[in-house]
């Protein structure tokens, strides 16, 4: 478990670093996790436990990276669960349950830093479209586990926070009906 400490803070500065050299946030967090992911994972068979501290470390990185520079949260989330499915399909670990985490903690932060958690959970499952697509996979089991993440993670701020996180992520998103998924 060695290997995980400092994930995320080293996606952190990168993010940092990126936005504030290109202005650009979503490829900078996309690429940030994507490639911060992919490094911590890649030594081989990854325990479900060690794949999720390491997609929680590196999501919370990236979100608290976008806070510092001002970016907008949302955003943010949609990089980071991009960049998650990108790292995960890459690393050859459970996207699905990467993805869940990953919008789990882009939640959170929102949460953290005091912006719309529920905006911030639409992004997640946005991210997760556009990266299904992207990698030619199925949008609605992807953003299935991103909507399921986002609503635990919600669950866990509030009841008012997940009634509104559910209303947002429940129904049709970039023209794909999302379905939560119970994580």
């Amino acid at each position: 478990m060695a290997q995980l400490q400092g994930i995320g803070n080293i996606v952190r500065n990168s993010v940092i670093g990126t936005v504030r050299g290109t202005g650009e946030m979503l490829d900078a967090v996309t690429e940030s996790v994507a490639h911060g992911l992919a490094a911590v994972l890649r030594g081989g068979d990854t325990a479900a436990g060690e794949l999720t501290g390491a997609v929680s470390d590196v999501a919370r990185g990236a979100m608290q990276g976008a806070s510092e520079v001002g970016g907008d949260l949302a955003t943010a989330a949609k990089g980071t669960v991009i960049g998650t499915l990108k790292g995960a399909v890459s690393a050859r670990v459970n996207a699905l349950d990467a993805v869940a985490t990953a919008a789990g903690a882009a939640v959170k932060g929102a949460s953290q830093a005091g912006t719309d958690v529920a905006h911030t959970a639409k992004g997640a499952v946005e991210g997760a479209i556009w990266g299904a697509k992207d990698l030619g996979v199925d949008a609605a089991e992807v953003a299935a586990a991103a909507a399921g993440g986002a609503l635990e993670a919600a669950g866990d701020i509030s009841e008012a926070a997940l009634v509104e996180v559910r209303r947002t992520v429940t129904g049709i998103i970039d023209g794909v009906h999302v379905e939560p998924r119970e994580t």
